[in-house]
């Protein structure tokens, strides 16, 4: 990957020196982990180590160094380890998670320290951020960095990510930033190695096991007048994408910014369910239900990405469609169903 600094070609010292990657263990981490370990990258992996065992989907990844978050901060902090990049997708991601201080400790203050220590480096930085920034959508979908003061997410979780990318935005007037830097607002991620996340992953994987356990599939009535039952729409990315354009902020590299980062085309709740119901090949059977009180104030029924900055910045590559997205997500599901779990 090219040199931080512009360089034709990374010095053969760092060459071999390991990308530092945060939320390891997590859904879009161990996929990034996964894409390391095909491109033969050596990895300081960092996130709770009980969770590299835990996680059968993740079994076979190579993740070499593993480091809790409180270690790594310290050791990054004194010059104890040393990158080539930083790529943190280490974050509470819960959208239910109302524990404000807990969320500006694990997704601001941690997220400040690997700024920081990147800065210190001279190593790219490439982060996490959200579309959960962008609340109910009332100012619109584009990543205008001018905007963000203005925007007003819907839970405590959408407002630490904008805390965090407004907080960049000011380390780089302040001439505090490292030397390549780029956060992605993710919109809605599915794929393979979701299990783990419980309620909060994506109805891709909610689906998948509705459908082999129950025959059917379970989807949130509408409760905002004009928004039939179903057709509540999200931007779902393929997380095989998402990897994609972090590999690319990192080789480009990206100079500076915040962007979006979904497929740029809306689709809807039962478009998915349906893709699902393709992909394994059963009949359809949709069963609706209220959405849960203790997020229907803060759900969003409308999200789609602004692709322009990022396209403008050099990313030419199509977007899977959902269709594709499902299809092979399933296929991946499927075989690991039918894979025995090592003993």
């Amino acid at each position: 990957m090219p040199g931080p600094c512009g360089a034709d070609k990374v010095p053969a010292h760092m060459e071999r020196a390991p990308i530092l990657c945060t939320g390891a263990a997590g859904f879009v981490g161990a996929r990034f982990v996964e894409s390391c370990n095909r491109r033969g990258v050596p990895l300081i992996s960092v996130d709770e180590p009980a969770l590299f065992e835990q996680r059968p989907e993740h079994a076979g990844l190579a993740f070499g160094t593993i480091l809790d978050r409180k270690a790594a901060e310290a050791k990054l902090a004194a010059g104890r380890l040393a990158p080539r990049a930083i790529v943190h997708l280490g974050a509470c991601t819960d959208t239910t998670e109302l524990d404000e201080p807990f969320l500006e400790d694990v997704n601001v203050r941690s997220s400040q320290a690997l700024w920081r220590a990147a800065r210190a480096q001279g190593i790219p930085f490439v982060y996490a951020s959200s579309a959960a920034t962008y609340g109910a959508g009332e100012l619109g979908w584009s990543d205008d960095e001018s905007r963000f003061a203005a925007l007003r997410p819907l839970n405590p979780y959408g407002e630490s990510k904008r805390r965090f990318d407004l907080w960049a935005l000011e380390q780089e007037r302040a001439d505090a930033a490292p030397p390549a830097w780029a956060g992605f607002k993710f919109f809605n991620v599915y794929g393979f190695g979701e299990r783990h996340k419980g309620r909060m992953a994506s109805v891709v994987l909610q689906a998948f096991d509705q459908i082999r356990s129950q025959g059917r599939v379970r989807l949130f009535r509408s409760h905002k007048p004009g928004v039939a039952d179903g057709h509540q729409s999200r931007d779902f990315v393929f997380v095989d994408d998402v990897v994609d354009v972090l590999w690319f902020a990192l080789e480009k590299p990206l100079r500076r910014g915040v962007y979006n980062l979904g497929s740029g085309k809306a689709r809807s709740f039962l478009d998915l369910a349906r893709a699902v119901f393709a992909a394994l090949g059963a009949p359809e059977r949709i069963e609706w239900i209220d959405t849960p009180a203790d997020i229907r104030e803060r759900y969003q029924y409308f999200t789609e990405a602004d692709l322009t900055r990022l396209r403008a910045a050099g990313y030419a590559r199509p977007f899977t469609s959902l269709e594709d997205g499902v299809r092979r997500s399933v296929a991946r599901m499927l075989a690991a169903a039918a894979t025995p779990l090592p003993a």
